[in-house]
């Protein structure tokens, strides 16, 4: 109950500081969304194994092994060490036959890895036993590092580690898209340690120092945003030249404006509310993003917003 309280009266404060200091709770923002977009940065290659499945015949099997720091750091030297997996691939072509898997641990892991030889014999040997159990396959005990960190492009290896759906083969793939922050913190809230563990013992060591391996998924749900109705006014002067717009939103799903993701930028707005609702308006003339106000009214469930136009250059 205490700890409810707490975050009510969080809550609270953060509805103040939203409707009191607007512009102090809309550089709040940007700091969390700072934060999150670190933690939320792609997986990026560390090394790529060699290894081959007994009884598949000229088909290796490569392994990339990739930080992430999306995927949690053990907090602890005998606590089981979180661990992201792609789905294993067969790939073909020119000639060249091959499975490929990803496989994403915490960058600090690998670094600790770099730092001692050890360690890092220790985390393949391990990672070779997790794609052993996890794909059902028996590997040979001879494996090697390639002298490239990655089989295959970074985009390919990211999309699989993501579990988005694949593009489809031989099709461009420059148009990359990007997720809202408040979806990238609902993809990660998905991604918390309450699934089910995969658990691999280290057969060198004892029993009181077993070293794990915990899986965790990294499957991203697609939402489903409705779009709030809206009104917006443009407030002119003597001369019918634009002043500001006054955007009124209404939101009767929103209990509370820390609920709100507003991004402004110097021709449109978004507003974000996840699972619930998303607007992007394109706006007539160039705004004052710094000038912004925005206030919620939380009896309404409506949230007024004023953007003043910017002034011209001298």
């Amino acid at each position: 109950m205490a700890g409810a309280a707490l975050v009510s009266q969080l809550w609270s404060l953060l509805d103040e500081m939203a409707e009191n200091e607007p512009q102090a709770y809309r550089r709040f923002q940007r700091q969390q969304r700072a934060e999150a977009e670190r933690l939320c940065a792609p997986p990026e290659p560390h090394l790529c194994l060699r290894a081959r499945p007994t009884g598949v015949v000229g088909r290796p099997l490569f392994i990339n092994v990739c930080g992430w720091k999306r995927v949690p750091a053990p907090k602890a030297p005998t606590d089981p060490t979180p661990i992201s997996a792609g789905p294993l691939e067969e790939v073909s072509g020119e000639g060249d036959l091959y499975s490929i898997i990803d496989i994403a641990y915490n960058p600090d892991v690998l670094q600790r890895g770099e730092e001692n030889p050890e360690k890092m014999e220790h985390l393949i040997h391990l990672t070779l036993k997790f794609v052993e159990e996890r794909c059902n396959l028996i590997l040979s005990d001879l494996y090697t590092t390639e002298s490239f960190k990655l089989k295959g492009s970074l985009e390919t290896m990211q999309q699989r580690l993501k579990g988005r759906q694949m593009p489809t083969p031989h099709l461009s793939q420059n148009t990359k898209k990007e997720l809202t922050l408040d979806q990238l913190l609902h993809t990660m809230e998905a991604e918390d340690c309450s699934n089910v563990p995969v658990l691999l013992k280290d057969e060198n060591m004892t029993h009181s120092k077993v070293h794990l391996i915990e899986e965790i998924s990294s499957t991203e749900m697609p939402e489903k945003l409705s779009t709030p109705v809206y009104e917006m006014i443009t407030v002119k002067d003597t001369n019918k030249k634009p002043l500001k717009f006054e955007l009124k939103i209404e939101l009767p799903k929103v209990s509370s404006v820390s609920e709100c993701d507003l991004q402004i930028s110097k021709d449109d707005i978004i507003i974000e509310v996840p699972e619930k609702y998303k607007l992007q308006l394109d706006l007539p003339e160039l705004v004052d993003e710094e000038t912004t106000t925005a206030v919620f009214n939380k009896g309404k469930r409506v949230l007024f917003i004023t953007v003043p136009v910017a002034k011209p250059d001298p």
